[in-house]
């Protein structure tokens, strides 16, 4: 059996089982050729992250030649500074937090957590920022990998200012794709930008675990950071966030149980708060200074700065202006994901830098759908409207899918169902008895919509809700789906009990 480099363990190559239309006919090349100056392939890549590659696996699926343009490194930001390093730092910390609550196993953790081996494993996760074999990866699916910075010229061309000075000139005979995806948001506030603030790149990278850190923001990143660098031996961990509460974009409950358990573990969050200005001393400390409902607030000390507001797309300086788009943020796509505003069928973009999901695994999908809609398949990425998954791996981990109790104060057809996660066996054997369950039903249609899971190892039961969401299973039918026991998927029981009231 092949090893698979741990840099590459975020991507999933699936085989395409649809058959085309026989009667369809897409003009395509299997391999590059030269017209003058200018190098033919059917598809052209900007960008080489998951989402980027995937288009090229995709493409050469559908028997099409492929030119992958990446400045950075292959694998892109999941691999190297975002969904594999983060979870590489929370892994070690929530299997020793999960030891210590648990008679018998607790007894046995009687040292601290090595900071230089968890550090280490990072870096073997990120395979110390080398991106060989992922390119390797590239270069053996045929397609053909070009280093350097890419920018569209006109209607399919490209030229791309090569690593070693030089330039290549490129044409698209089907379609350019931008995978460009996009950068940590710095917002403007007073004197931040010349503090040095780490954003999710330092903060997965970093070689040391400052005294105290102080996070602007209280999402994905912020907690899931939070609590790595308080459990890696940060004595002070500060949040500071602007709505009312953690996670503002799930169900309300989600973000008070994280701030309870947060709070139980030392890390300190100030929401309807913001950061109004941030000074960083000759001594490399950094005060921020905070505002609460227009007054002034709090000034947390820190000795490192972390920004988690959000993503900025990376659409400045690719050429957009040459086919008539101005790059104003994220680039609005069909269903189709053809960049709107452009005539004709050549224009593409995916992954992050559409705005439509901005998560590593709707990247891949959306790159799965170009590489069959240019290979001349019935195609649309409609998952994005209806199921679209994440997790936030801190501990409880949260889970959801598909529509929330947010949605469902506003529409009458729907109803939310809530059990505790501490009333299923499976959950309780965990030692960690916190969280809850819901699912929202479209009573109009008696299916799932929407589920959301905070608690142990929640993550694993995403997936059977994205399933009966995108599968629309009657409820009638999932009473017949049983799940085993003691499992936490027994979770799904209680939740069917709840909605018939027992």
């Amino acid at each position: 059996m092949n090893e698979i480099d741990p840099a590459d363990a975020h991507r999933t190559i699936l085989q395409v089982t649809d058959v085309t239309d026989p009667d369809t006919k897409i003009e395509t090349e299997a391999s590059p050729h030269e017209v003058g100056d200018r190098e033919m392939f059917d598809v052209i890549v900007l960008g080489a992250g998951s989402t980027g590659t995937n288009v090229a696996s995709y493409s050469r699926d559908n028997d099409m030649s492929v030119a992958l343009v990446e400045a950075e490194l292959v694998g892109g930001e999941c691999s190297y500074w975002a969904c594999m390093p983060s979870k590489a730092l929370l892994g070690p910390t929530h299997a020793v937090a999960a030891a210590r609550r648990m008679a018998g196993a607790a007894e046995a953790v009687s040292g601290t957590i090595d900071i230089d081996a968890v550090l280490g494993r990072r870096d073997e996760f990120v395979s110390s920022f080398d991106d060989s074999s992922q390119a390797d990866w590239v270069e053996s699916v045929g397609a053909t990998l070009i280093r350097g910075r890419g920018r569209l010229t006109g209607e399919r061309l490209v030229d791309v200012q090569t690593d070693d000075g030089g330039t290549r000139h490129l044409t698209a005979r089907r379609a350019v794709v931008v995978a460009t995806g996009s950068r940590a948001t710095i917002p403007p506030i007073d004197g931040l930008e010349s503090a040095q603030p780490w954003d999710n790149r330092d903060v997965t990278s970093a070689s040391r675990i400052p005294r105290r850190l102080g996070i602007i923001g209280g999402g994905v990143v912020a907690c899931e950071m939070a609590q790595a660098y308080r459990r890696l031996g940060a004595d002070e961990v500060t949040i500071i966030e602007r709505s009312d509460r953690l996670l503002s974009g799930y169900e309300p409950w989600v973000g008070e149980l994280l701030q309870e358990c947060f709070h139980d573990e030392g890390i300190t969050v100030h929401t309807n708060c913001e950061a109004s200005k941030v000074v960083r001393s000759q001594d490399g400390s950094v005060t921020i200074s905070t505002t609460v409902g227009g007054e002034a607030g709090v000034d947390i000390e820190a000795d490192e700065v972390l920004v988690a507001v959000g993503r900025t797309a990376n659409t400045g300086d690719i050429g957009l202006e040459s086919v008539g788009v101005t790059p104003e943020g994220f680039l609005d796509v069909d269903d189709r994901l053809r960049v709107e505003g452009i005539d004709g069928d050549w224009l593409y973009a995916a992954g992050d830098v559409n705005g439509r999901a901005l998560l590593t695994h709707q990247g891949k999908y959306q790159a799965r759908c170009i590489g069959d809609i240019v290979g001349g398949r019935d195609v649309e990425a409609w998952a994005d409207h209806c199921a679209v998954p994440q997790v936030v791996f801190t501990d409880p981990e949260v889970a959801s899918v598909g529509r929330s109790g947010l949605d469902a104060a506003e529409d009458p057809a729907l109803d939310v169902v809530t059990v505790e996660m501490g009333s299923v066996a499976g959950v309780a054997l965990t030692g960690r008895t916190i969280g809850k369950a819901s699912i929202v039903i479209d009573r109009s249609r008696g299916v799932i919509v929407g589920a959301t899971f905070v608690g142990a190892n929640v993550a694993e039961l995403l997936h059977s809700a994205t399933i009966a969401i995108v599968g629309q299973v009657p409820i009638a039918t999932l009473w017949h789906a049983v799940p085993a026991f003691p499992t936490i998927s027994e979770v799904w029981l209680r939740l069917l009990e709840a909605d018939r009231g027992i």
